[in-house]
């Protein structure tokens, strides 16, 4: 699991100072507190819980309702693999399968050394192009199992 460093910790206290008071300021906290560390772990949530004079619970809740919000920490790359029908039917449930093997990580998932987190969407909007997958921000077409790894060789 990532560590929060003291460095981390000194800027996230700085945004919840700033943010002291101001109406409808969790989410932008939450927000540029995760942009800080990466995630937003349990002690992360009761810091700015505490800070803000919010209760846990409502931090919490809004944490795990957003899909913009991880309690996890994530890779450095994003790869999304559409599971939307053409994709689907195309061979993009066996290449997420393939994936979650080869990386030994579940969907939502990110690799040990922090270098892809795993996630399925429903539709990219690139039907024509299935089954698609989505790294970081580029899109690619028409991907068979055996041109994966191929693909993550790319990032570092």
């Amino acid at each position: 699991m990532k560590e929060i460093t003291e460095e981390m910790w000194t800027e996230i206290d700085r945004i919840i100072d700033r943010n002291q008071g101001k109406p409808g300021a969790l989410i932008p906290v939450l927000e540029e507190c995760q942009n800080v560390s990466g995630y937003l772990p349990m002690e992360v949530q009761q810091r700015i819980s505490q800070g803000l004079g919010i209760p846990g619970s409502t931090v919490y809740g809004v944490v795990t309702f957003y899909s913009f919000f991880t309690m996890v920490p994530r890779g450095r790359h994003t790869i999304k693999v559409c599971l939307g029908t053409a994709c689907y039917v195309r061979g993009g449930k066996e290449n997420l399968d393939f994936l979650q093997r080869e990386l030994g990580v579940e969907v939502k998932g990110t690799t040990e050394d922090l270098r892809f987190s795993l996630d399925s969407v429903r539709c990219l909007g690139a039907c024509g192009m299935a089954p698609a997958m989505v790294v970081g921000e580029d899109t690619y077409a028409q991907v068979a199992r055996k041109n994966i790894m191929e693909i993550l060789d790319r990032y570092e």
